[in-house]
């Protein structure tokens, strides 16, 4: 399963790459700007993106926008909960932080129906 994680504080970062190690993953790439995130998807195909809502004030709805054309599993990643989602992406699930490890792998079973459900070819 591999897994793309787009935050930009790199301690909050490493706690979930070591939540997704827990939880059985072992293909994660991490990136910390919206650029580089959209370079990430034009180069390779991911089966979740953990994706901040806010990168350094720049708000991620153009990965966003990606990821849900390729119909891509994705969840929003936010310390301000679902009140600063705009309207088309309401429905799009989110993780608030902080989470606990349990929080990530609800999210890997709900999206992804758990560790080794899909597989991707890199």
């Amino acid at each position: 399963m591999r897994v793309l994680v787009v935050e930009d504080e790199a301690m909050v970062a490493m706690l979930i790459e070591d939540m997704l190690l827990e939880a059985g993953c072992d293909n994660i790439e991490v990136c910390n700007r919206l650029g580089q995130a959209i370079r990430l998807l034009e180069g390779a195909d991911f089966d979740l993106v953990i994706l901040d809502l806010n990168l350094e004030g720049e708000l991620t709805y153009p990965v966003a926008d990606i990821l849900m054309e390729r119909g891509t599993p994705f969840v929003f990643a936010t310390g301000y909960g679902t009140s600063m989602l705009e309207g088309r992406y309401a429905a799009i699930p989110t993780l608030q932080k902080p989470f606990r490890p349990e929080d990530v792998e609800r999210i890997l079973n709900d999206l992804c129906g758990g560790i080794g459900a899909r597989s991707t070819t890199s």
